[in-house]
C-alpha cells in the first residue's frame, strides 16, 4: 500500500537525521543542488515539492510509468491528482510538512494538459524553481536512486520543521500527581528521532531553577546554566547533567541523569571519577529506570566507600520519586511547568515530535 510505503521512508529518514539535524545522502551536486532549492522554497512553492513528492512515490511504486504525463488525458498518463488527493497531500499534513490544502494541482503552474518535460511551459516561479522541478522530473523519470532521492527529501523536511517554533502548552495549577503523570509519559512516549533522554535533564533542571530560589540550602548557591547535549562533561569541567556552585565558584552539588537505564554499583563508581578531584559535597544520580534490585548492597557499599574516602553524600534513586519529592517542596507548581516548557522550546537536542508530544499530552488530559 503507498501509504506503508509512505511512512517507512519517513520513519527511515527520521532515523537518519538522528540528532545532528544533517542530511545523510551520498547522491551527486548534480540532483542534490535542485532537490535544496525544491526544499528551500517548500513553503512557499508547496504545489512543486507536493507533484515531485507525489512523481517520486509513484514511479518507485510504478517504474513502468512515465511520470512526466501526469494527467490521463496526456497520452500514457496517470492521475497525478488522485494519487496526491488520497495519499501525498494527508501525509505531509499528518507529519506537519508544507502541504496544499487538498492537491499540488490546484495550481495554474502545474496542472497544464502537458508533460512536465524540458518545454513545459507552466508559469512556475521563480525561474531557478522551475529549472529544478524540471530537472528532478527529469531525474525521477530515469528512474536512478529514487529511494535516495525520497530519502534526501524527506530528511531535509524533517530538518526544516525541526527547526520550526511550536507554541507549547503551558497549563497552570496542575496537581503533583498529574504533574508527574505527564512526565512520565512525555519521557517515555515513542519516538522515532533521538533526543528523548534529554526530557529527564530538562525537568530536572526546570525544578531545580525554582528550588534555587526556595529552598534554604541553596541560599547563597548559583544553579549553572544547563549544557548542550552534546557538550562532553571531561571537555566542559562539569561533573554532572546540572550543577550548583558556591559563592567562590566551587562544586557544591551536582546531578547526573540516566534516562532507561537502571543505577549499578559500576554507575556509582563511574559517577565517583567524575567528582573525586572537588570538594562538592552532595551527588544525585537519578534514573527513570530506577535501581538494579539485584544491585541494592553493592550500591550501598560504594555509597558508603565514598563516604569514607572524600565526603560527598551520593544520593542514588528513581528520577521520578525525586521529581516528586522537590514538586512538593514547591510553592507553586505553575512555575516549574513554565521553566520546564521553556526549556522544551529553546533546547536544540530535541526534535518537533518532542515539542509536539507534549501539547498532544496536554489534550489528553
Amino acid at each position: 500500500m503507498p501509504d506503508t510505503f509512505i511512512k517507512k521512508a519517513y520513519d527511515q529518514s527520521m532515523d537518519l537525521v538522528g540528532s545532528d539535524n544533517k542530511i545523510k545522502s551520498d547522491l551527486p551536486q548534480s540532483i542534490t543542488k535542485h532537490l535544496d532549492i525544491v526544499l528551500s522554497k517548500s513553503e512557499s512553492s508547496k504545489a512543486v515539492l507536493t507533484v515531485i513528492l507525489t512523481s517520486l512515490v509513484y514511479k518507485i511504486l510504478n517504474p513502468g510509468q512515465d511520470i512526466r504525463n501526469h494527467q490521463t488525458s496526456i497520452d500514457n498518463g496517470y492521475s497525478g491528482r488522485t494519487f496526491d488527493t488520497k495519499y501525498i497531500t494527508p501525509f505531509l499534513k499528518s507529519v506537519k510538512f508544507p502541504a496544499m490544502a487538498e492537491s499540488g494541482w490546484l495550481t495554474r503552474s502545474l496542472e497544464q494538459k502537458v508533460p512536465y518535460n524540458k518545454d513545459y511551459s507552466g508559469a512556475i516561479r521563480p525561474e531557478t524553481l522551475k529549472i529544478s522541478f524540471l530537472a528532478t522530473i527529469d531525474f525521477i523519470q530515469k528512474n536512478r536512486k529514487l529511494d535516495k532521492c525520497l530519502s534526501y527529501l524527506m530528511q531535509g523536511l524533517i530538518i526544516k520543521r525541526n527547526n520550526q517554533e511550536i507554541n507549547l502548552a503551558k497549563p497552570l495549577n496542575l496537581p503533583i500527581t498529574t504533574i508527574i503523570d505527564l512526565l512520565t509519559r512525555h519521557f517515555n512516549s515513542k519516538y522515532t528521532s533521538d533526543g528523548a533522554s534529554r526530557l529527564p535533564v530538562l525537568a530536572l533542571f526546570a525544578a531545580y531553577k525554582c528550588l534555587i530560589h526556595e529552598v534554604r540550602r541553596f541560599e547563597g548557591k548559583k544553579l549553572l546554566d544547563i549544557e548542550s547535549h552534546t557538550s562532553a562533561d571531561t571537555r566542559s569541567g562539569r561533573i554532572g547533567d546540572i550543577d550548583i556552585v558556591d559563592v567562590k565558584g566551587k562544586e557544591f552539588e551536582a546531578v547526573e541523569v540516566k534516562h532507561g537505564i537502571p543505577i549499578t554499583s559500576q554507575l556509582v563508581k563511574d559517577a565517583f571519577e567524575k567528582f573525586k578531584t572537588t570538594q562538592v559535597n552532595r551527588y544525585y544520580l537519578l534514573s527513570t529506570a530506577d535501581i538494579d534490585s539485584t544491585e541494592s548492597k553493592k550500591i550501598e557499599q560504594e555509597i558508603e566507600r565514598i563516604k569514607n574516602i572524600h565526603g560527598c553524600h551520593v544520593i542514588a534513586n528513581g528520577l521520578i520519586n525525586s521529581l516528586k519529592y522537590y514538586l512538593r517542596l514547591l510553592s507553586e507548581t505553575s512555575e516549574f511547568i513554565e521553566n520546564y516548557v521553556t526549556l522544551i522550546e529553546l533546547d536544540t537536542a530535541l526534535k518537533f515530535e518532542h515539542k509536539k508530544q507534549w501539547n498532544i499530552l496536554i489534550s489528553e488530559m
